[in-house]
């Protein structure tokens, strides 16, 4: 029974990353390579977050903190999804959404927020703030994927509602 049940889970495994892969693919033969900005101050889970497209699926651009993000939106816009940990030093991740959504060029920009506060306090003013998403940490990679996947597929959807309009 164990080993039948081993084998369920292995077989669970290979087809989410499966589906994780295939949504990959999809996602670049849409958005081309997106560009994801990633902003968090933990150099571990930044290295993480930036390895996650491995090139291929994603390009990223990986800064330290709330204030550096904003320096590089207000010289470049052009990024498909943003991930910023909540708590960062000099600009706080939803302080930096709440700044984004107030400038047309940046609201665009669906946002992921990461952080190792699980409150719900922390939860809903993270998407009061205007993220899409939130991600408690620790999180492995499929998990930040799928995300970004949603995230993408999301904006897509409002583009696509925006033009019907």
């Amino acid at each position: 029974m164990m080993r039948r049940l081993e084998r369920s889970r292995g077989l669970d495994r290979r087809i989410a990353e499966s589906v994780v892969n295939t949504a990959a693919a999809a996602v670049v033969a849409a958005f081309g390579c997106p560009r994801v900005l990633i902003a968090d101050d933990d150099p571990t889970t930044a290295e993480m977050l930036a390895s996650i497209g491995g090139g291929s699926t994603y390009r990223t651009v990986s800064v330290k903190d709330g204030r550096e993000a904003y320096r590089v939106l207000m010289d470049d816009a052009n990024f498909a999804v943003a991930v910023f940990n909540l708590s960062m030093p000099h600009l706080h991740g939803a302080d930096l959404v709440k700044h984004m959504k107030t400038e047309k060029r940046l609201m665009r920009i669906p946002v992921i927020i990461v952080s190792a506060d699980t409150g719900i306090r922390t939860v809903a003013d993270s998407f009061a703030a205007g993220a899409i998403a939130f991600l408690s940490k620790p999180f492995v990679a499929e998990q930040l994927q799928r995300t970004i996947i949603l995230a993408l597929s999301s904006k897509d959807s409002r583009q696509q509602i925006a033009q019907a309009a």
